[in-house]
């Protein structure tokens, strides 16, 4: 049976504005990887040269993601399948930690705590409560902050890495996945400052005896690659993405009835842009005829037959605005006039869509 048609087809990847749902695996990671593909094939718990070999690239891999990140020791960093399952890990072994209601779905979800409180970014915190929040939200982009001290505080870094300044600082525990700064998807971490953490995965002692399995020695390894190329980055990048997102923004500034849902603390790289009377799903549609990818919301959200988004909702976006959103975000395969092109795009689909809503 032949492939399907356009299965691998080259597609131009500055016209490319979901970096927040997942990135392009950079060339330089790709590199790192390769050789446990193709010439390094043992299993990282053999005891056997092959096995040590593998098992050397893994550990080199560990303590370079604990310096990124200012662990104090790289056996706080225990790997895993990404950031969702680092979280869902945290939540499960600690069913009293509270959420705020905008964090991603991986939290939210499996939260059988209470739900915190909120005053536009400001996130009410008790007292000796153990809690959990995202550094950056992934649909906004914005970074909220906390009143109060928490007893125990897991944060979800999967946005912040290589695009904000951030640090483990005091958390207890935080979560990252290597597909959203340049690395593999199905890889991630967990960082544990200390204590005892139930273990994820029973019938092996691989990560310390917390999560069974065979270690996937390329992604962690390219996890590795990709953390420190992040770091290296992160100022360009940073850079970058605000002057791509002013190039979106003032050539949309004629649009009429557009919202921009940013926070008082926001990151550059992503832009949630709000439109009265459409449907954001239907200018996602009508952006990837035109050749441009952006999203409606979370990649992964669970609400998938949900025309609002939970968080917006949290945050006070009407219903009518709510259900207009698309969700742009950039990264360094973008080009300033691919994100002007994007925006002379999206304006017209927005101008398109609200022709035929008036006609019908």
């Amino acid at each position: 049976m032949g492939m399907p048609s356009g299965a691998c087809a080259l597609m131009d990847l500055s016209r490319y504005f979901d970096h927040a749902a997942t990135t392009p695996v950079a060339p330089e990671v790709i590199d790192a990887m390769a050789p446990y593909w193709r010439d390094v094939p043992g299993n990282a718990h053999s005891i056997h040269q092959f096995g040590r070999q593998a098992r050397d690239a893994v550990e080199e891999a560990r303590y370079r993601i604990a310096q990124c990140i200012g662990a104090e020791s790289p056996y706080q960093i225990v790997f895993t399948s990404g950031a969702t399952e680092s979280n869902n890990w945290v939540l499960r072994a600690n069913v009293n930690m509270a959420v705020s209601p905008i964090e991603h779905s991986s939290l939210r979800v499996p939260a059988r705590g209470s739900l915190l409180k909120m005053q536009g970014w400001e996130v009410e915190v008790w007292d000796d409560f153990e809690i959990a929040v995202m550094a950056v939200n992934n649909e906004t982009g914005g970074m909220p902050t906390l009143q109060g001290t928490p007893y125990k505080l897991h944060v979800d870094a999967t946005q912040a890495i290589g695009k904000v300044p951030w640090s483990v600082g005091d958390a207890a525990w935080a979560s990252f996945s290597a597909h959203k700064i340049g690395g593999p998807k199905g890889v991630g971490a967990l960082y544990i400052r200390e204590g005892v953490i139930d273990p994820m995965i029973l019938g092996g002692g691989q990560e310390g005896t917390l999560r069974a399995g065979t270690l996937n020695v390329p992604g962690i390894v390219g996890f590795g690659r990709a953390m420190e190329r992040a770091i290296e980055r992160q100022e360009a990048a940073h850079a970058h993405a605000s002057r791509l997102r002013q190039v979106v923004l003032e050539r949309l500034a004629y649009v009429p009835d557009m919202r921009v849902n940013d926070a008082p603390r926001q990151s550059p790289h992503i832009l949630s842009l709000s439109f009265l009377g459409v449907q954001g799903e239907t200018l996602v549609i009508e952006l990837d005829e035109a050749g441009y990818a952006v999203s409606s919301g979370a990649a992964c959200s669970s609400e998938i037959d949900e025309l609002e988004s939970p968080v917006l909702r949290a945050l006070g976006v009407p219903p009518e605005w709510n259900r207009g959103t698309v969700r742009i975000s950039f990264g360094e395969t973008n080009t300033e006039a691919s994100a002007a092109g994007l925006a002379r795009a999206l304006a017209a689909a927005v101008e398109n869509v609200r022709g035929l809503g008036q006609k019908s």
